[in-house]
């Protein structure tokens, strides 16, 4: 049976159990589900939003590019990632992967695939907006979020 990843990019926000449910519904074959919610941090009381952008099309090709990446890798029964766009408030869900599989396993390591290749070759950028009125800035790419990333790349 070959499985589609399911991939939205959307302003609003989403319900992590009911994306989750939908994957296991009515499926006797899945043993285990495992998802990770991504959530606007407030870096220490200092930030007021977090705004994503991104360039629309591009973004859900590389992410369904991404997510056919681990379908090939693992044997999944379902895969759901959901990514939000806009102003984002601290403590507000940026991100959504779940995983569903026949073992754990697999599941663990999909979503930690996923995430780790979301925040390195995703096409969406970052802008901070703090709370003291200071300008705006650019989140960059960090060291670590590429060494995570460059655990899965096969020699």
């Amino acid at each position: 049976m070959s499985v589609e990843a399911t991939v939205r990019v959307q302003a609003r926000d989403f319900e992590a159990q009911v994306e989750a449910d939908q994957l296991a519904k009515g499926r006797k074959d899945v043993g285990a589900l495992v998802s990770f919610t991504g959530l606007c941090r407030d870096e220490a009381g200092t930030l007021a939003a977090l705004e994503l952008e991104h360039y629309p099309g591009m973004a859900e090709a590389e992410l369904g590019r991404i997510a056919g990446e681990a379908l090939k890798r693992w044997p999944l029964t379902g895969l759901t990632v959901v990514h939000r766009y806009g102003k984002i408030r601290p403590g507000e869900q940026i991100v959504l992967v779940v995983a569903a599989s026949a073992h754990r396993r697999a599941a663990f390591e999909a979503a930690d695939f996923l995430m780790d290749f979301l925040k390195t070759r995703a096409p969406f950028w970052k802008k901070e907006h703090f709370l003291s009125g200071q300008s705006e800035s650019w989140v960059a790419a960090k060291a670590d979020d590429d060494a995570d990333a460059g655990r899965w790349i096969e020699s």
